[in-house]
């Protein structure tokens, strides 16, 4: 199969299910934030951190494609003629949101507790998680706003919500493990 296919040289690409779309779609902008936040989460895991957070940021990449792919879904066509989702894989789990909640607790076990705002940087590693993390948001919105449009299930738009959060709790951890400078943002007062 040739990467290939010139489907989409007039603009417009076709959704799980069939149904063309133009590339400048919600859903699209929707999944293909997603795909590029699972890039930058690919880069966070290719930094030398402890193999814990690699073995997190993993299942973090293979979670990503499941909302990719209920996300590039047709809700139309989300159902087959035979009455089986289209998508015959595990989606978003409460479990899922729950393990996210799990490992920052476990972070935050370790860390000073946060009373101002902290300046994205430090080190190379902990700036990786803060662009994964307004990558993240932006998911988050372009999701939000989609399912406003043609609501999808439900775990999905909690998933990638607390996920924003988890990255935010990886970047204060990583500055910890990795002894980097966390920078309060104390904001100038007003003469």
């Amino acid at each position: 199969m040739k990467v290939y296919t010139k489907t989409g040289d007039k603009g417009t690409t076709a959704l799980f299910g069939g149904t063309r779309v133009p590339k400048h779609h919600i859903r699209i902008e929707s999944y293909g934030t997603i795909d590029e936040l699972n890039s930058h989460i690919g880069l966070i895991r290719d930094q030398d951190i402890d193999q814990l957070y690699k073995n997190t940021l993993m299942h973090i990449q293979d979670r990503l494609f499941t909302v990719g792919a209920i996300l590039a879904t047709d809700p139309e066509k989300a159902t087959l003629k035979n009455g089986k989702d289209r998508l015959n894989i595990p989606k978003i789990s409460n479990e899922d949101i729950e393990r996210l909640e799990k490992e920052m607790d476990n972070m935050e076990d370790s860390l000073p507790p946060m009373t101002h705002f902290v300046l994205p940087g430090g080190h190379q590693t902990v700036s990786f998680c803060h662009i994964a993390r307004t990558v993240c948001r932006r998911a988050e919105r372009l999701a939000s706003h989609l399912n406003d449009l043609e609501p999808f299930q439900p775990e999905t738009l909690m998933y990638i919500n607390r996920l924003s959060d988890y990255l935010f709790v990886l970047a204060r951890k990583l500055s910890h493990d990795l002894q980097a400078e966390e920078i309060k943002w104390i904001p100038n007062k007003e003469s």
